[in-house]
């Protein structure tokens, strides 16, 4: 198979869909890939490493789409990637369709097949290639809610972990799964007053246990998820339906009792955000304020921290890379029911049924594809 991977050109993209590493060992299975120049360097790695791990190079992107069977990227693709996309390739990437559809038009009049990294599963329950990037924005949510809080920044101008005789500041991490936990660990290391909201028991005791008496926990009531925000000095959004749209957790009218210059950082914002007032920003222009609050809400947080990011997405990305170039994406799914949840379209239609709910549609069953 011959895997192509293109330089990411979404705004203050740094990421790329494979390391030397991966292009090494997808080479050693019998493979070709084709890496675009320059792909890499955002991540720390030449053309050269490429080169060596047997790769071959690209001067455009079109020449990539144009002849690879298989494409890996970071980032969904824009508009004009998505032309490039033909019947019959497979798109392996990030995708985040539920609040996308333009996205899922082209997509869909592609008639590539297109696997989403943020819904394959595994066997514990997990999404083992979104958890490593949620790792890094749940940590980075709390260094960039940090600066933002800085009153040259808009804030509040408030110290996260106070000093001696002042009180740290209150942060609010709504949602407890794989970024509420790494948003939480950091937020407690720098000294803040950290309380962790979710509807889920045995997740508040798993953070009970984890963190001891450095955080407090709550059942994510509609009384207790107001009284928390409207006291924060930072509110962390890290809910989480896979593949379906976030759900509006705090309407606009409610900023209004929010402090003024208290921060909102939005990392559901690839699902559409779970604040009402949130709306995609950049890298270049990372913040927006509503009603005196605050708004982060970069759609693509990692790529800041592109080296480690790259360096963690490849981890996870590889087994199931290899998987679909050794065997063929019909039965690498057919063998592989998490990677088979995955496959978001294919050949015109939707697959994934929460992305057909948020969209408005109704979704062909993935086994329909497999057996077409």
């Amino acid at each position: 198979m011959l895997i192509g991977v293109p330089k990411e050109i979404k705004n203050h993209e740094y990421r790329v869909g494979m390391t030397p590493a991966a292009v090494r060992e997808a080479v050693a299975h019998g493979h070709r890939v084709l890496v675009q120049r320059q792909a890499g360097t955002g991540s720390g790695f030449a053309d050269e490493t490429y080169t060596a791990a047997g790769a071959a190079l690209a001067d455009t992107a079109a020449e990539i789409f144009a002849t690879a069977d298989m494409i890996v990227k970071v980032k969904e693709p824009q508009p004009v990637e998505c032309k490039m996309l033909r019947d019959g390739q497979v798109l392996f990437t990030y995708l985040h369709l539920a609040p996308d559809p333009e996205q899922a038009r082209l997509l869909q009049d592609s008639g590539c097949t297109a696997i989403a990294y943020e819904t394959v599963t595994d066997a514990r329950g997990g999404l083992p290639l979104l958890a490593p990037m949620s790792e890094v924005a749940g940590r980075m949510a709390v260094q960039v809610g940090a600066v933002s809080l800085q009153k040259a920044n808009g804030g509040l101008g408030m110290l996260l972990g106070g000093v001696p005789g002042v009180a740290p500041a209150r942060v609010t991490v709504i949602g407890g799964g794989v970024v509420g936990t790494n948003a939480t660990r950091i937020a407690a290391g720098l000294g803040a007053d950290v309380t962790v909201l979710d509807r889920s028991i045995d997740r508040l005791r798993y953070l009970d246990d984890a963190f001891g008496p450095a955080i407090k926990t709550r059942y994510a009531t509609l009384d207790a998820t107001e009284e928390l925000v409207f006291a924060a000095d930072l509110v962390i959004g890290a809910v989480l339906i896979p593949g379906a749209a976030a759900p509006k957790l705090i309407r606009k009218e409610q900023l209004r009792q929010m402090k003024t210059g208290a921060v909102i950082v939005d990392v559901a914002i690839d699902q559409g955000g779970c604040f009402e007032t949130s709306r995609a920003t950049t890298h270049a222009d990372p913040t927006y304020v509503v009603d005196g609050i605050v708004h982060y809400c970069v759609a693509n947080m990692p790529g800041a921290v592109s080296r480690t990011s790259t360096l963690a997405l490849g981890n996870a990305t590889l087994p199931f890379t290899l998987a679909l170039a050794d065997k063929g994406w019909k039965q690498a799914m057919a063998e592989d029911r998490h990677l088979l949840n995955g496959l978001n379209i294919h050949a015109g239609k939707i697959t994934y049924a929460a992305v057909a709910e948020a969209l408005g549609t109704t979704a062909t069953s993935p086994s329909s594809a497999l057996s077409g």
